[in-house]
């Protein structure tokens, strides 16, 4: 008999929501890159002109919709993948092979997108608002008011509603799947052999190394998505359909599926590392017990 600590269903939404409290600057400027109509801006020049035009704090606009994104979206994939995963590793009575990992990982990452879909519709909303004209700006103060108002309000041209406060939701969960497969299963995994090789122990640079490998996993699988469904959460009336999205994008060019690449893998890796770091000591300290 041995006892091992797990980790609780809802650590993973509170460590995403501490992660995304200092990556959040970096996710701004990701959201304003991904929705240039032509490429224009670099990351930097587009930091300097967000400071210069709406100063400092502006960089930390959308941050409650984003705190909500995580603890909706990020909550629950974190609540599918590891409490299946250690159900079926106490069945089992060993790990998961890595395919299993990655359906898995899918799984949670599709059905936490679509969960957090809401507010992940607000939150590029908020970012993406200080680069509009002071007339075409929604100001949201809040990610309640915005939910509230996506949900009420109308106009001429669309009625946003239900539907409207699922914009993107197909794009959102695709992303959010391999994203998971990414982060989770390739976490996962690279912590595995890593801890095999017998050079390293359960610490906190296993948890660097393994989280750094799959943030940079998590980017490359996950960036063209990120793209369209920025793209489509920032519309008002631009696109018709995902494909119509898809279609115009690709007019732009294959660059315009990698818009924002280093802005969002300087956001997701440190987003994953502070992640998990944050993860393996809630699970140290506040883990359940389990015997096995």
């Amino acid at each position: 008999m041995q006892e091992n600590l797990v980790s609780r269903w809802y650590f993973g939404g509170l460590s995403s929501s501490a992660a995304a409290c200092f990556t959040h600057p970096l996710d701004l400027i990701k959201v304003h890159l991904q929705t240039q109509q032509e490429v224009r801006m670099g990351m930097i020049g587009m930091t300097v002109n967000v400071v210069r035009r709406e100063g400092y704090l502006a960089l930390y606009t959308g941050l409650s919709a984003s705190l909500c994104r995580q603890m909706t979206y990020s909550l629950s994939r974190f609540a599918i993948y590891e409490t299946i995963r250690d159900k079926l590793n106490r069945k089992n009575k060993g790990v998961l092979p890595f395919y299993q990992k990655i359906l898995l990982g899918a799984f949670g990452g599709f059905t936490g997108g679509f969960i957090g879909t809401p507010a992940d519709l607000v939150n590029v909303r908020m970012q993406n608002d200080i680069k509009l004209p002071v007339e075409l700006r929604r100001n949201y103060a809040h990610v309640l008011d915005g939910l509230l108002r996506v949900w009420r309000e109308g106009d001429t041209i669309v009625l946003e509603g239900m539907k409207k406060l699922f914009s993107g939701a197909t794009m959102a969960s695709a992303r959010g799947a391999l994203v998971s497969v990414g982060q989770l299963s390739c976490y996962d995994q690279s912590k595995q052999l890593v801890l095999a090789t017998g050079y390293l122990a359960d610490n906190t640079l296993t948890h660097f190394l393994s989280s750094v490998f799959a943030g940079g996993c998590a980017i490359i699988l996950c960036q063209p998505l990120d793209v369209i469904k920025t793209r489509l959460m920032s519309s008002k009336v631009e696109y018709k359909s995902v494909f119509h999205c898809l279609t115009e994008t690709a007019k732009l060019g294959p660059r315009a599926f990698y818009k924002g690449l280093v802005p969002a893998a300087v956001r997701l890796i440190p987003h994953t590392v502070l992640t998990y770091m944050v993860l393996e000591k809630l699970k140290q300290h506040f883990g359940k017990v389990v015997v096995t």
